[in-house]
């Protein structure tokens, strides 16, 4: 972060520098350090980031703050769910349509595969958030590659082409 007289400097943004003059909007970012000094501007690194995510904050000592493990244990088995809804969304009216009594046509083995294979991911999601027992390790799965691929999920053997004048669909 770059300041002027206490203030902060936006690096894209013309200032008038301690000496009155007129600086453009470039300046900070091509200036050398001797030369940003000599016109009255300090750098001071930013502040620590965090994964608000999961803290709160840095305490007094640098030690990030961390939420309610418990909480956050229940939101992200939410969203697990909800990523597994919106998967399965896609075949439920392959399910609906093997209910209705002027059709009871059969639900393709694809898509049972398919749908067996999302509640299985989502089983397995939830169950590793579960077993976290910390903060730490919480984050640290969610932001693995292991939590956010549902691999195997969809399903490239059949095609559903629509007849638009009939609006039957075949496989």
């Amino acid at each position: 972060m770059f300041f002027l007289d206490g203030k902060p400097l936006s690096p894209d943004v013309a200032f008038t520098d301690i000496n009155g003059i007129q600086r453009p909007a470039n300046f900070l970012r091509l200036a050398t350090p001797e030369e940003r000094e000599a016109a009255g501007v300090t750098e001071v690194p930013d502040p620590p980031t965090w994964d608000q995510r999961f803290y709160w904050g840095y305490d007094a000592d640098g030690q990030l703050i961390p939420k309610d493990h418990t909480q956050l244990v229940d939101q992200w088995v939410s969203q697990v769910k909800a990523t597994a809804a919106s998967l399965l969304q896609g075949t439920d009216w392959l399910v609906i349509r093997s209910q209705d009594l002027s059709s009871q046509k059969p639900i393709p083995d694809w898509a049972l595969d398919e749908r067996g294979i999302i509640r299985a991911k989502s089983d397995e999601k939830e169950a590793a958030i579960r077993a976290t027992t910390t903060t730490d390790e919480l984050a640290a799965y969610v932001t693995s590659p292991e939590f956010s691929v549902w691999d195997n999920v969809v399903s490239s053997d059949p095609v559903v082409v629509l007849d638009v004048f009939t609006t039957d669909a075949t496989f």
